[in-house]
């Protein structure tokens, strides 16, 4: 069993490829998830109950009873509990932190036999048994037994020469409306959103790649969506290479850790 702390589209590459080898898994989000890249992302299940992402449905439950049934029905169990207090019901022999917050939000390194975390934030041997690279480039994908993740530069990895560009944040504090949907194809300039009646413009030519379903409340600067330079349409419906990485990372170390964990 395993149980996974966040739900959005990194989390949910990892979740898959586990699901995949046959782990049973559970993940918890929070209420109003923002996920950006939400085609591709159980957390979306909290608001449409259940989502499919290449070929894997994660269902929405409530209490322990649904996780059960979800999860024998061969399905990843979404369950709203943003401290992650399931843990204490369902004991699992894993946790991941996958919330990729850049920082440590109460994960401990005795929470369960296991404990693997995403990106910068923590140190394994203290926070975790392992931390898994999430920083695109030579490392993405790395265990780490020792040590921490390269620290957050605050600027988004390099996709077809853009990096900052990619990123449609919102102009002030309100409610999300787009005008662009996810798949769309946009040119810089175009208006792709407002939040309240102030637009948000794209910064570079290129596909919506990710972006908050409306009315979602957002504050300035807020990550709100991304535009993909790429311009490859299948790119926005399924996992991207950044997470397929990451989860190749995480079941190494978990196999890794079964071996070599006293």
């Amino acid at each position: 069993m395993i149980l996974m702390k966040g739900a959005g589209d990194l989390a949910t590459g990892v979740a898959n490829r586990l699901k995949k080898c046959g782990f049973d898994i559970v993940m918890t989000e929070i209420s109003k998830p923002t996920t950006v890249r939400r085609t591709v992302a159980f957390s979306q299940a909290v608001y449409d109950k259940e989502v499919e992402v290449e070929g894997i449905k994660g269902i929405l439950a409530s209490k322990k009873e649904d996780i059960n049934k979800i999860i024998s029905d061969g399905n990843i169990a979404i369950i709203v509990d943003e401290e992650a207090k399931i843990a204490d019901e369902i004991k699992p022999d894993i946790i991941i932190d996958a919330i990729i917050a850049k920082k440590n939000l109460g994960t401990h390194i005795d929470d369960a036999p296991i404990v693997i975390a995403l990106g910068p934030g923590f140190t394994a041997g203290v926070d975790c048994d392992c931390v898994i690279e999430t920083k695109r480039g030579h490392y993405l994908g790395k265990t780490i037994y020792s040590g921490s993740a390269i620290p957050n530069t605050g600027v988004p990895g390099n996709v077809g020469g853009f990096t900052k560009e990619r990123i449609i944040r919102a102009t002030h504090d309100g409610k999300i409306l787009p005008v662009s949907k996810i798949g769309d194809y946009v040119k810089k300039g175009d208006i792709v959103a407002y939040v309240n009646e102030t637009p948000i413009f794209a910064q570079l030519d290129g596909i919506v790649r990710g972006m908050l379903q409306k009315d979602v409340s957002v504050f300035k600067g807020m990550k709100s969506g991304d535009i993909d330079p790429r311009c490859e349409k299948d790119h926005c419906f399924t996992i991207s290479d950044k997470a397929r990485s990451i989860g190749g990372g995480v079941l190494e170390a978990i196999l890794y850790l079964r071996n070599n964990l006293d």
